[in-house]
């Protein structure tokens, strides 16, 4: 499935991580205005119907971390299929660790709000790259 990526930078002199970034997820439809320390990106490839670019005050739109278009179509957001999904993706951000280490850097800046707009806020992507990128920054 591939290596997890590596934020060995994060850690100071003597080899620990001092504060770990915040990483959170929210729904671009229940979004509030973001806070002075807060980084947004929106995680989705396409963008959200109805939200204006400007409203969301994103510091990045990383089409480049979202699940490819085959996968999203074979998920179809069913929460039956979501441990198939889970891994899948998985797969696939292990074999595009740049745009993951952009992300975990965009952390160090201040809160990271991973912005997405399906409708199930247990199973989307959201929350994997979540995960993936809280791992990755524990095992640094």
């Amino acid at each position: 499935m591939g290596e997890a990526p590596c934020f060995a930078h994060f850690l100071d002199d003597a080899g620990n991580m001092p504060d770990p970034p915040k990483i959170v997820i929210r729904r671009v439809y229940d979004h509030k205005a973001g806070g002075p320390h807060e980084v947004r990106v929106l995680v989705d490839r396409v963008w959200p119907r109805g939200v204006s670019r400007d409203s969301l005050h994103l510091e990045r739109w990383a089409k480049d971390v979202a699940p490819s278009p085959a996968l999203r179509k074979w998920f179809g957001h069913d929460p039956r299929r979501w441990p198939g999904f889970e891994t899948r993706y998985r797969h696939e951000l292990a074999e595009n660790t740049a745009p993951l280490r952009e992300l975990a850097q965009l952390a160090t800046k201040g809160t990271l709000v991973l912005l997405y707009g399906a409708r199930d806020e247990e199973h989307n992507q959201a929350v994997v790259l979540k995960d993936v990128l809280e791992e990755g920054i524990a095992h640094s």
